[in-house]
Formats: structure tokens, C-alpha cells, sequence
């Protein structure tokens, strides 16, 4: 099938590279079902799990504080065999099987984020699957081409397949709440928010520009604008509805020069990988004239569960963001101070996205059941979608994942 034909392929192949698919050594080397079963049972701190078991039996498992509560079907043990050896990776692989079920995935994903702590490394991949998956994860270390690479295999999937979903503008960021009038006033209120931290600065650089609604924001309040972006789908549509006022490039941060007032960056540090922060960083205050402002949103994990978030790839990493990593907040800030750029005014909204993925998920639900999700996504593609959506938000809704706002301020 042509790439045509097949638009997903790309994430999925890629996904392929993490295999955890159980075999006869996996089930030899892998703990016995009990015993993982066990483990989730000691695990589960708060909330309440009910799984109902291949052997026709089910098990309560937590129930010790309250929290969220689910319903789990084990269709096949060779589920908890990926869980066990290939973590989020085996379960999404599980999933796509047909190896387990739930009616509320999202609050799955949430009661096994809220136990994080104490679950520890279940659902990290472990043994020679977590030395394959980092193996497999080399691959797409963001040097400048791998970073084209990235970009491309998510946000090239196609315009009309994320018109489907997004808003009007093809805002693909977490909405500022209250969402309940919508999330086309929500996703507004967020550029509003990032347009008053830059304050009076004309010459602005956005840095990810996406498909280009906070570049037109900018340009409509006066100001001059450079976009720059990896992605030539989002591009081909930002230049078709371009202000004069904007110049939108094909351009890897690392090649910006020049110097500007204000600097915005919507959710595109998670795409650098930890080892280019510092990187980013001088690029923020280089490039940036005395007493310039940076408008940041970014996304976070809890900083006392990065280290065993970082240690191995999990789904996000393996199927759709290659090269992805959430930011640790303490240590980006502190690589932001060194560099002389002063954070402030600091917006905590976690919340909010959970509900922005729950919207976009019964936005893309809606166009799969209506039949206007364009040519090329099969069922398979669809499942990964749905599946994504779906973990993003239960990780929100836990608590272990965040988005903030912030403000750099050059001194």
C-alpha cells in the first residue's frame, strides 16, 4: 500500500522497533501471572482495580484509599507478560491484540499515574526489553536530522487529518480553562495568555509556530513576526493564510541568529530530549535583546518520578513522539537561571489539558463514526489515536503530569 494509502504506517513501524511481543523465552523468563498480579495489588495505594482474569475469576485489587476506580478485562495472560517485560510499551501492544479491555481507559491510565510511587517500575520495560527499547530509542536522538526525522513522522501525518480533530486554527496545545465555552474560546484565552507575557516586545521569534494561530495572534496585534518549524505540512498551511506581517521558515532553533524582543514556545521543548536543553537554552538567551521576555509552555513530569521516567522509552516515546521527553522543571529552570534568564510568574494548569484531550478525543471519535477522518488512517491507526488520547489524559488527571506556563526575563 502506498504511503498514500497508508498515512499511519510510519508511527506504527516505528512503534514495531519496541517489540514486546511475548514468546517462548519471554514466558520462561517472565514472573508468573500471580505474581504480577500481586504486584499491582501492592501497588495500588489508592483506588480500586477489578480484573477479571483469563481463568474466568476476578480479583479486587487496592482499595485501601480512595481514588479512581475501574473495571479491567484480562482477555489472554500474555498481557501481563508484556506489562511485565516491555511496561507501557507491552501494554499498548497488549491492547492492540486484543489481550485486555476497559470502557474507561482514561481512568486507568490515571489510578496506575496516581500510584506511580509505589508501583514503581511495572510499567517501565525491564531485563534485555528495556536494553532493546533503549537501543531501539538511539535511533531518534534529536540531532538536527533526527530532528527533522521526528517532527515529520507526527506532525506530517496531515493537515486534514488534525483538521478533523483541532480546532479551527489547529491549535494542538493545551487550552487555558474554564473550557466551558468551548475549546475554540479556551485555545483563544491560551494565545491571549502567551501574547501578554512577551509585553510591548515588536520583533518576535516563535520557535515550533506549529500551523501558525499564535504567529497571526502576534501579527494582529502589530507586532513583526519569525515562525520557524520542521514540520513542511504545517508550514504549507501557516504560508496559505500568512500575515505580511509574518515570516514563517523552515528552520532548526539551533540556526536562529539575529536578536528580537520577545521569544514564544508553545509546547516544543518536550521534543528536544534532555541532553539539547542546555542548548535551547543558549539559544533563548542569544538570541534575545537585555530585558527581552520568553513565553514558555511546556510539559512536566513530577520531578521525583523523572529519573525512572527517563531511565527507559514508554509508548509516548516509542509510538508517537520519537525522540520526545517530558521537561523535569527543576532542573530546565535551573539551566535557565545559569544563563541569565529569570523565571517568572510561573502557571500551573494540568487540569485544563485533561480536559483539552477529552475533548479531542470525542472531537476524533466523532470524525472516525461520521466517517470524515480522511483516507489512509485504518482501524489499526485509530486504535493507536484513541489509545493516546486516552493515556495523555489519564496522565493529567493523575497528577504525576503537568503544563505550565512561564515567563524568561533576559537580565
Amino acid at each position: 500500500m502506498t504511503a498514500q494509502g497508508y498515512r499511519g504506517q510510519r508511527l506504527l513501524s516505528a512503534g514495531q522497533r519496541f517489540d514486546a511481543a511475548p514468546s517462548l523465552v519471554s514466558r520462561l523468563l517472565a514472573p508468573g501471572f500471580g505474581a504480577v498480579i500481586d504486584k499491582v495489588d501492592r501497588g495500588l495505594a489508592r483506588g480500586t482495580m477489578i480484573a477479571h482474569l483469563p481463568d474466568g475469576t476476578t480479583r479486587a485489587l487496592g482499595g485501601r484509599a480512595p481514588g479512581f476506580e475501574v473495571e479491567l478485562t484480562v482477555h489472554d495472560w500474555c498481557a501481563l507478560i508484556r506489562l511485565a517485560t516491555g511496561g507501557s510499551i507491552g501494554w499498548y501492544q497488549a491492547h492492540a491484540a486484543g489481550e485486555w479491555s476497559c470502557d474507561d481507559p482514561v481512568s486507568l491510565f490515571a489510578i496506575m499515574g496516581e500510584n506511580a510511587r509505589e508501583l514503581g517500575n511495572t510499567a517501565r520495560p525491564s531485563g534485555p526489553f528495556k536494553w532493546a527499547a533503549r537501543a531501539a530509542h538511539r535511533f531518534n536522538r534529536n540531532s538536527r536530522e533526527g530532528a527533522a526525522r521526528n517532527i515529520a513522522a507526527h506532525y506530517d501525518l496531515g493537515n486534514d487529518f488534525y483538521a478533523t480533530w483541532l480546532d479551527s486554527q489547529l491549535t494542538y496545545s493545551s487550552a487555558l480553562g474554564p473550557l466551558d465555552e468551548g475549546l475554540e474560546a479556551a485555545q483563544q484565552r491560551k494565545l491571549a495568555a502567551i501574547a501578554d507575557r512577551l509585553g510591548d516586545g515588536r520583533e518576535v521569534l516563535e520557535i515550533g509556530c506549529g500551523w501558525g494561530a499564535l504567529a497571526h495572534y502576534l501579527a494582529e496585534q502589530g507586532r513583526q513576526v519569525t515562525a520557524i518549524s520542521l514540520s513542511e505540512e504545517q508550514l504549507g498551511y501557516a504560508r496559505a493564510n500568512r500575515s505580511r506581517a509574518i515570516r514563517f521558515e523552515r528552520r532548526d532553533y539551533r540556526e536562529v541568529d539575529g536578536l528580537y524582543d520577545a521569544i514564544a514556545c508553545v509546547e516544543m521543548v518536550e521534543a528536544l530530549g534532555r541532553e539539547y536543553w542546555p542548548v535551547f537554552l543558549d539559544c533563548v538567551a542569544r538570541s534575545l535583546k537585555p530585558g527581552g521576555r520568553a513565553a514558555l509552555q511546556y510539559i512536566s513530569m513530577a520531578d521525583d518520578l523523572f529519573e525512572t521516567y527517563a531511565a527507559a522509552p514508554e509508548f509516548i516515546q516509542a509510538y508517537i513522539f520519537p525522540g520526545g521527553l517530558l521537561i523535569k522543571s527543576s532542573e530546565f529552570r535551573a539551566l535557565a537561571q545559569e544563563r541569565a534568564l529569570v523565571w517568572e510568574d510561573q502557571h500551573d494548569f494540568g487540569a485544563d489539558y485533561a480536559v483539552t484531550l477529552g475533548a479531542w478525543r470525542a472531537r476524533f471519535d466523532a470524525a472516525v463514526h461520521e466517517g470524515r477522518l480522511p483516507r489512509g488512517f485504518d482501524a489499526d491507526f485509530q486504535r493507536l489515536w484513541r489509545y493516546y488520547l486516552a493515556y495523555c489524559e489519564g496522565g493529567f488527571r493523575s497528577g504525576n503530569i503537568d503544563v505550565h506556563q512561564v515567563t524568561l526575563v533576559k537580565r
